[in-house]
């Protein structure tokens, strides 16, 4: 498996569009803790950054030999509103994005079944380019539940269209995220998300679930114990033996800074899996 740190690591407290680090910055970080790549998002490079600073992007991602694992091109995705499905109605600067980072994945989002269409036209243009698309598992989606993301996968029925497995937001849904859950997501896994919480009725972090209602929780971080099962997870992980990218995911920055988090979920993951690790220079 490879280690990705995604530029949320570095996205202001309660936005997804303001950042408190530059992309220079995280990017440093990563390639100096010893992380494969970074998980690009639309904070520091979307469909909306001119030309010249993706360029400037792309050039610093070669310069420290790191890889992008996924594009997220756009606010509305990770926002999760309703304009998030438009990208799959007009995939094409999604694909340029991903092409000018040397990216082979973009993450998209689904919410109606209407999208369904969309999804597989989308990687009908996308298997062109031979790149995939994936869907984050994820509250106040087509993807809260196991059987709804399988159901989708299935009817979207396209090689190169997968998912994002992400305990946390099947944790919110009330969902099982363990082995046998794995197992079925297997043959569609294209990446894995790593964020931690602890839901309880008084957590300062509201989320709300179609399947589930109201879900607040507390983030903490990924080595604390009284969140998500990370052993079960990679256990998991290991029996299908996925051999992608593992993706550092949590906005992190109401509790402790993006170089702490970056580092110490570095060397907690490196304790649970067999990870490979970039060269320090």
């Amino acid at each position: 498996m490879k280690l990705s740190l995604s530029v949320r690591v570095a996205e202001a407290p309660g936005s997804k569009k303001k950042t408190i680090r530059s992309f220079g910055e995280v990017a440093e970080i990563a390639a100096q803790i010893g992380y494969q790549a970074v998980c690009m998002r639309a904070s520091q490079a979307g469909i909306q950054t001119s030309l010249q600073q993706v360029t400037s992007v792309r050039k610093k991602v070669q310069e420290l030999d790191l890889a992008v694992s996924m594009v997220t091109g756009d606010f509305p995705i990770p926002i999760n509103n309703d304009q998030g499905p438009d990208a799959l109605r007009n995939i094409a600067p999604y694909l340029e994005l991903a092409v000018m980072l040397e990216a082979n994945l973009i993450r998209i989002a689904m919410k109606t079944e209407e999208d369904i269409i969309w999804a597989q036209r989308a990687s009908d243009e996308a298997n062109e380019r031979n790149i995939r698309l994936a869907h984050q598992s994820h509250t106040l989606s087509l993807f809260e539940t196991v059987d709804g993301s399988l159901n989708v996968l299935n009817r979207v029925n396209r090689s190169n269209f997968g998912l994002i497995y992400e305990p946390a937001n099947l944790d919110l849904c009330g969902q099982d995220y363990g082995v046998e859950t794995i197992k079925k997501f297997a043959p569609h896994l294209f990446n894995v998300y790593l964020q931690n919480h602890v839901r309880h009725p008084e957590g300062r972090v509201p989320a709300r679930t179609w399947i589930d209602g109201d879900a607040p929780y507390d983030p903490i971080r990924l080595q604390d114990q009284s969140g998500i099962d990370f052993p079960l997870v990679f256990q998991g992980l290991a029996e299908i033996e996925y051999n992608d990218y593992v993706t550092v995911h949590q906005a992190f920055a109401d509790i402790m800074t993006p170089e702490d988090a970056a580092q110490q979920s570095f060397d907690y993951l490196t304790q649970l899996a067999d990870f490979e690790v970039k060269a320090r220079n």
